[in-house]
């Protein structure tokens, strides 16, 4: 996306916090065609910021949560390999079946992964990430447990500690989409914080099934907190920037790759 066009975007997405609008008004704000403005739109809603109605959009979530998506750092990540994230989370959400209860660990997969549950119904969802639970807010055909805990650093959104843990512990998952910032046949799953690798390793415990879902570029990259071996993954859901080497190397773990 051009810097012209992210901008463009950007403005959007502040005209929408005051109410649906149409494309006429944002052509007319933003000095821009209606093809552009709707080529805008297809993108936001692809990412699951808006939605399209009959001519104009408006936001999906909750004004409460706009905050949060103006955060830089995590929008930097967002974007990071953005189009290769939003085909892992394509592929992880339609494995999910009605009925189900999955955890969703915090990360940028994994919120994509919750904007693709935002017109699904009868799934219930448990996170200990404010900014997915937000996401969820109001899709009122899901089943959405926020676990408690501590916020201790910014632009993470993750809970941790005893409550997040406890809460955690009165769940059985049918399966869990675990993000990383590392992942390593050897070394398994692992992460930069010790405290919150220490809740993801309970929703390991809890989980019938678990996933990986990482681009490529944390492929081989090993972080300072261990979440789980790669003997407890069962599945790892990347992008076609795998090496041969690494697939191999999983499936001696007994770790199934699905590359998208």
């Amino acid at each position: 996306m051009s810097s012209k066009t992210d901008k463009r975007a950007k403005e959007i997405l502040r005209l929408l916090r005051h109410g649906k609008t149409s494309v006429e008004a944002l052509t007319a704000e933003l000095t821009a065609s209606p093809a552009s403005i709707r080529r805008d739109l297809a993108r936001l809603e692809q990412r699951g910021l808006v939605y399209r109605t009959h001519g104009g959009a408006m936001l999906t979530g909750n004004a409460v949560y706009e905050p949060f998506r103006f955060d830089a750092s995590f929008h930097v990540r967002e974007d990071r390999f953005a189009a290769e994230k939003q085909r892992i989370a394509h592929t992880a959400a339609a494995l999910v079946k009605e009925n189900e209860t999955i955890g969703l660990a915090p990360g940028t997969t994994t919120t994509l992964i919750a904007r693709q549950f935002l017109h699904r119904r009868g799934i219930h969802i448990i996170t200990n990430a404010v900014n997915i639970g937000m996401e969820l807010s109001s899709a009122t055909a899901l089943d959405t447990t926020l676990t408690g805990g501590a916020m201790r650093w910014a632009g993470a959104f993750s809970l941790v500690g005893p409550a997040a843990i406890e809460t955690l512990n009165m769940f059985v998952l049918d399966r869990l989409f675990l993000s990383v910032t590392g992942v390593d046949a050897e070394h398994g799953a692992t992460i930069i914080e010790p405290e919150e690798a220490a809740v993801s390793r309970v929703m390991v415990r809890q989980a019938r099934e678990v996933v990986v879902v990482a681009d490529s570029s944390k492929i081989g990259m090993v972080s300072p907190a261990v979440i789980c071996p790669s003997r407890d993954i069962d599945l790892l859901i990347t992008d076609d920037g795998i090496s041969e080497e690494a697939v191999t190397s999983f499936a001696a773990s007994d770790v199934k790759v699905l590359a998208v």
